[in-house]
């Protein structure tokens, strides 16, 4: 019992360290290395938070794209190479800013259509409104309504 409760605290440790080394960068790599991963990173979308860059994400696949990168460029590859890299294996999806092309063009300019639909759909609603007449007003109704406004309750 005992036994099997240290293998367990050992093993739970080092997983907890390897974890660490993960999230740390190395510090004995150059500050332009560190700066080169950091500004191609910031290009590049989290896809477990998609509101941050990987570079901001503390998620442990920005993590490992983070170190992905890193592996990349100390191989030699260039930032376009590591950016095709990445669209190849997630899609445009994971560039922080897609380009414009044909299977983007929801992406881009879909709130745009839905903008000009939901304007369009507003101007219509009250076009009509205002064409149609009150239906509640009935114009053999108007002296005792002016009787009303004059507060004459006689009349009534």
């Amino acid at each position: 019992m005992t036994k099997k409760f240290f293998l367990s605290t050992a093993w739970l440790f080092f997983l907890s360290l390897s974890s660490i080394s993960n999230a740390q960068p190395s510090s004995d790599l150059s500050a332009d290395f560190q700066e080169k991963v950091k500004s191609i990173s910031a290009e590049l979308r989290c896809l477990v938070c998609q509101n941050q860059t990987i570079a901001d994400s503390n998620a442990s696949l920005a993590i490992d794209l983070r170190n992905q990168v890193s592996r990349m460029l100390r191989q030699g590859k260039s930032e376009q190479e590591i950016k095709r890299y990445m669209v190849e294996r997630y899609g445009d999806f994971v560039l922080y800013d897609p380009p414009v092309k044909w299977q983007t063009w929801a992406l881009w300019f879909g709130p745009f259509l839905l903008l000009v639909l939901a304007i369009a759909f507003l101007v219509s609603s009250q076009l009509k409104r205002r064409a149609e007449p009150d239906s509640d007003f009935n114009p053999a109704n108007r002296e005792d309504l002016r009787a009303l406004l004059r507060g004459d309750k006689d009349q009534l």
